[in-house]
């Protein structure tokens, strides 16, 4: 098998990166292996919840990059790796883990995959996708809740403390990093088909 071509997605909170990534899945025939930044933030379990709630999880610094750069040179080797699952609700890792098989094309989606340097030069095609602030908090709080268990006070005050100040001090600078800006994110039909045609382009 051929070295795999490696595509990062990035933004801010909310702002379509997975919306991306399964336009791309649908569209691009050949099988595709992702990865999720968000599955590999730290095991913070053992802390009290008191000081779980104080935890800044949009700082570079609660994400073990470490074993994700590890893991995505493993998967450029075409080696599996064992991904971790995170659970938000206890803010740790769970026991089991997610098989991933290495793949013609491997996507990696995250706010934070571009402030990384070394995680970045394993990047082979740059995409970020920008949406408005009002849009992506909006969506921030309709998956919070369903799928995180969280109250609306909670998802505003953490906007607030740490989503916003995080985002234009990491996410928003990264931007410069990117080969390709998406305005909008999944609404662009026409950026989408764009990135699509390139990289069937580059796989074949």
């Amino acid at each position: 098998m051929n070295t795999p071509v490696v595509i990062g997605i990035s933004g801010g909170t909310g702002s379509g990166k997975s919306t991306i990534t399964n336009a791309i899945q649908k569209e691009v025939e050949d099988k595709i292996t992702t990865i999720q930044q968000d599955s590999y933030y730290k095991n913070f379990g053992h802390l009290q919840p008191q000081e779980q709630s104080k935890i800044n999880f949009d700082h570079p610094s609660t994400l073990d990059n470490e074993l994700l750069i590890k893991h995505l040179k493993l998967l450029k080797n075409n080696q599996m790796i064992e991904m971790p699952i995170y659970d938000f609700k206890t803010h740790s890792r769970m026991k089991r883990t997610i098989t991933k098989k290495p793949s013609k094309l491997i996507i990696i989606e995250g706010i934070l995959i571009f402030e990384n340097i070394e995680l970045r030069n394993l990047l082979d095609i740059k995409i970020f996708v920008d949406t408005s602030a009002d849009i992506r908090i909006l969506r921030r709080i309709k998956r919070d809740m369903q799928e995180r268990g969280r109250s609306f006070q909670s998802i505003v005050d953490q906007y607030h403390t740490t989503v916003r100040p995080m985002h234009i001090e990491f996410v928003e600078p990264s931007k410069k990093y990117a080969n390709v800006i998406i305005p909008e994110g999944g609404q662009n039909k026409i950026g989408i088909d764009m990135i699509v045609s390139k990289i069937k382009q580059i796989i074949n």
